[in-house]
């Protein structure tokens, strides 16, 4: 993977189609992922972001943004006062991150992710939901409650299913251990942490899972490829390798009805605080 420094002119992006009526903007502090090989990388809906990709294959790249919180704080107000007028009910809400994993190991060597939480923090958006499928987010949790006290936020940790495996496939980018682990750790800090089950892969035991969600999270985000990978029937996802895999673990898990079999069980432990889809994602739950 090729690692290079670059600079952008506005680190906050205007979203439209998946995210238009979760958030106002994105925020990227790396473009493209390290995570790319690992298992979320086989079925990461960035991937088909050709754009993005500029004839890269997803996971061969990182773009550390070096000036990202300066950035921020460059285009904050102006941003700040387009959302709140662009979508009064929305608002200044910013989606961190939809394209990239904000704790990277490569976190550690750059820390653009806490620049950016730091300028945050001085200058707060309405909302702000931070997206991670890493248990490094823990390492910030102090960092993270002060900002919980500046604007409304929620942390949303992926943890897609309770297998260490699925078939052939690489292995989890990062133990789901270690992010359930993490979890605790939040809400424990009186974070309201979501745990976010995209895209929904094999469950081995889906009661002992969603009772330890329960456990660790204030609600629970479950999303299938199928109408969750920005095509009507999951077309994109199936070009890859994914649900071949997930068809030899379970068959059933590659149709829609799996994820309202799974939302069923998941209400059980956790009535009125499972969104499916889109609506997780906005915050809002059944």
């Amino acid at each position: 993977m090729t690692v290079t420094e670059t600079t952008i002119r506005n680190i906050l992006t205007r979203t439209s189609g998946f995210l238009r009526t979760v958030a106002s903007h994105s925020l990227q502090p790396y473009r493209g992922c390290s995570f790319g090989n690992a298992l979320c990388g086989v079925g990461c809906y960035v991937q088909h972001n050709q754009h993005l990709l500029t004839g890269r294959r997803w996971g061969s790249f990182l773009e550390v943004r070096t000036n990202a919180a300066e950035s921020y704080r460059e285009n904050y107000r102006r941003e700040r006062d387009w959302a709140r007028r662009h979508d009064p009910q929305v608002g200044f809400t910013i989606f961190l991150s939809s394209a990239t994993e904000p704790f990277l190991p490569q976190e550690s060597t750059y820390g653009v992710t806490r620049s950016v939480l730091e300028a945050i923090l001085d200058q707060p958006p309405d909302r702000l939901i931070l997206q991670t499928h890493s248990h490094r987010v823990a390492d910030h949790v102090e960092l993270v409650h002060e900002l919980a006290t500046r604007c409304e936020l929620r942390v949303h940790v992926s943890i897609e299913t309770d297998r260490e495996r699925i078939g052939d496939l690489p292995p989890h980018a990062t133990a789901i251990e270690w992010r359930f682990e993490a979890c605790a750790v939040l809400r424990q800090a009186g974070i309201r942490t979501v745990v976010t089950v995209s895209p929904l892969l094999p469950i081995a035991d889906p009661e002992s899972f969603f009772r330890r969600i329960a456990d660790v999270a204030d609600a629970v985000v479950i999303d299938h490829f199928i109408r969750g990978d920005g095509s009507a029937l999951g077309q994109r996802t199936l070009r890859t390798d994914l649900p071949a895999a997930m068809a030899a673990v379970d068959p059933r898990s590659v149709d829609l009805t799996y994820r309202d079999a799974m939302a069923d069980v998941a209400s059980r432990f956790l009535p009125g605080r499972v969104g499916i889809n889109i609506d997780g994602f906005a915050g809002r739950f059944q």
